[in-house]
């Protein structure tokens, strides 16, 4: 009974290591190398480029006050919609010190000249009246009083506008009030009631109380590559994408290429602009991140193969032609003429016919993977 447990044994034994003995000599045959096959194809060829930008107004106008002062009032936030002339805050003036002395003295002057103008009225009036002297001697001394009275009246408006920033003459365009330029959207307040706000000048920007755009005239702004710069022309047409708004889609056209590049991560970039048809209804704001889709060059009908069947070898490419059937097959090698490419197919001018079968990549079994 030993006995033959120990023949079953050993049996088994022999079995597991002949067992493995085929396994790793099967395992260690040299396997058929087996390529992708593709057959060329007739279809278009488009290269396309990808820019990335933002949307912003063609046209955003700085709203800035006509003097310096206070803002007591805001009658407007951002998202409003204004006309020209709509009032978007009140200004309250701090009067300057010099300006506001140079007025005041001007007031006592003009002050003192009329007083002197009147008494010189009067006299000569009694005088024209005994018939002492001639009407045209007395027409000068009435014309001299009006003048006085003219410069009191010019050196109170200048001292109310210094003091108020609004005189009796001017109160309807009173530069207290700071009103919209043009009609569109404010897009920004920067300014609160109590912040002080400067009039531009030689010397300062002035105080941006608000930002007002046309926002149903928008462009597209972005850079793009010098290696591809030069096969932009103005007019072309382009797919603007807003990934913000759910991927909506707008076409563009390109209506400006800047003539010189800017230095953008170490690359020559060139600014490009385009003109976004906007849809009625669709509420773009301003700074919305984009991307444009342009097409640089097509080829129509045109013979192609997957890039990947391609060989490149300096400045000439070739394809690896089916020949034989499957149980003797080969490849030969012949050069092509390439034309344009999508990054996927490309063009074949020349080498190759429709009927031809090229050799593409290895196919890449699971057990290689995991080896």
């Amino acid at each position: 009974m030993k006995r033959y447990s120990k023949l079953i044994i050993a049996a088994i034994v022999a079995l597991i290591f002949i067992g493995t003995f085929v396994f790793l000599w099967k395992k260690s045959q040299p396997k058929p190398v087996v390529y992708n096959e593709f057959t060329p194809k007739v279809t278009d060829v488009s290269k396309m480029t990808v820019i990335t930008g933002k949307i912003e107004p063609r046209n955003e106008v700085n709203v800035k006050p006509q003097i310096s002062g206070i803002i007591t009032d805001l009658l407007k936030e951002a998202g409003d919609y204004v006309n020209a002339g709509d009032v978007i805050a009140k200004v309250k003036v701090i009067p300057d010190m010099s300006q506001l002395s140079s007025a005041e003295s001007r007031v006592r002057l003009a002050t003192i000249n009329l007083q002197q103008a009147q008494v010189d009225f009067s006299r000569e009036e009694n005088l024209f009246n005994q018939q002492l002297v001639s009407a045209d001697e007395f027409d000068k001394v009435k014309q001299t009083l009006r003048q006085a009275r003219e410069e009191k009246l010019a050196a109170e408006d200048a001292l109310a506008v210094v003091r108020d920033g609004i005189s009796k003459s001017n109160a309807k365009a009173s530069s207290t009030l700071i009103r919209s330029t043009i009609s569109g959207i404010i897009l920004d307040i920067p300014v609160k009631v109590g912040n002080s706000v400067i009039l531009s000048n030689t010397f300062n920007d002035g105080t941006t109380i608000a930002s007002v755009a046309n926002m149903n005239d928008l462009i597209f702004r972005g850079n793009i590559d010098e290696t591809e710069v030069g096969q932009l022309v103005l007019g072309m047409p382009m797919k603007i994408t807003i990934g913000a708004l759910q991927d909506l889609n707008f076409e563009a056209s390109l209506e400006y290429i800047s003539p010189k590049a800017v230095e953008n991560n170490g690359a020559n970039q060139f600014e490009i602009k385009a003109a976004v048809r906007v849809l009625k209804g669709n509420k773009i704001r301003s700074g919305y991140s984009a991307t444009a889709e342009i097409e640089l060059a097509n080829a129509k009908n045109v013979l192609t193969v997957p890039e990947s069947a391609i060989e490149f070898k300096g400045d000439s490419t070739f394809v690896y032609v089916v020949k034989g059937d499957e149980k003797q097959k080969t490849y030969e090698r012949k050069p092509v003429v390439t034309g344009l490419s999508d990054g996927v197919d490309i063009e074949i001018k020349k080498g190759i016919s429709k009927t031809d079968k090229v050799r593409g990549p290895k196919v890449v079994t699971e057990n290689k993977e995991m080896e």
